[in-house]
């Protein structure tokens, strides 16, 4: 019996299929239309303020819908054999997760901003802070933690299997799904922060770089890959930061 309840619903149709993913990129591509709205006109380098806490919390949101519902697919997938409702519980939860990851690190980054630190100015010691976040990224890419969390965020049937009992189950793999991601991508978000959380084109670097980790079948070769992007540009911030394409320099009253 027990083995019963563990055997996997039958998997979607090629056109359910198709809708799913259809739905998923389209929903992805509103939220980033809504986020470039929202951040038009905004400071986009390093260290700048986030705007308050129920702004940050909306905009964070649409973020992550853009950044990381296209790789969710195969996830959402494997859960939508369970039926819409399980499949949209699943993506609520999982939202819920990345939504509580970012909070938190909104407190962090505007508790470090209010302790008003002088070193971490751009022209001081700022440039050298943001360059040290993006290494440490670099190498986490090879630490025992990111190698679980992407194995299982990579393979997600097992845990569709698990939490399939409707809404609730939906839900509750959402959050267990969105944990593991969380795991997996906490690095790459740090050296969002760092490179400049509110600038549309380390947005699509960084969700590029997620998308390769999880949908590209040559495994260690995009972890490898994304190790050796994070540190070129930690290299260039320290190096040269004016040259780097894209990095908008903060002014002299610095990253924090």
């Amino acid at each position: 019996m027990e083995s019963a309840t563990l055997r996997p619903a039958p998997p979607l149709t090629g056109l359910a299929r198709v809708a799913l993913i259809g739905l998923l990129l389209a929903l992805a591509a509103t939220a980033w239309v809504l986020t470039g709205d929202r951040m038009s006109g905004m400071d986009d380098g390093p260290g700048t303020a986030l705007g308050g806490f129920g702004w940050f919390a909306v905009s964070w949101l649409l973020m992550m819908a853009a950044m990381m519902l296209p790789s969710l697919a195969p996830a959402a997938l494997a859960f939508g054999r369970a039926g819409e409702r399980t499949v949209v519980a699943f993506v609520v939860g999982y939202l819920g997760a990345w939504t509580a990851a970012g909070l938190a690190g909104y407190l962090v980054f505007e508790g470090v901003r209010s302790l008003d630190v002088g070193f971490l100015a751009w022209d001081r010691a700022g440039r050298y802070v943001a360059a040290g976040v993006i290494l440490a990224a670099a190498a986490y890419q090879f630490t025992t933690a990111k190698a679980v969390c992407l194995r299982r965020c990579r393979s997600p049937l097992t845990l569709a299997i698990e939490e399939r009992s409707g809404v609730g189950g939906g839900l509750r793999g959402g959050i267990r799904h969105g944990g593991h991601c969380v795991g997996c991508c906490v690095a790459l978000m740090a050296a969002l922060f760092a490179l400049g959380v509110m600038s549309i084109t380390w947005m699509v670097l960084i969700a590029a770089l997620i998308a390769a980790e999880r949908l590209l079948p040559w495994r260690a070769a995009a972890v490898y890959g994304v190790a050796v992007t994070l540190a070129v540009l930690g290299i260039w911030v320290a190096v040269a930061p004016g040259d780097l394409p894209g990095l908008t320099i903060p002014d002299s009253m610095g990253i924090m």
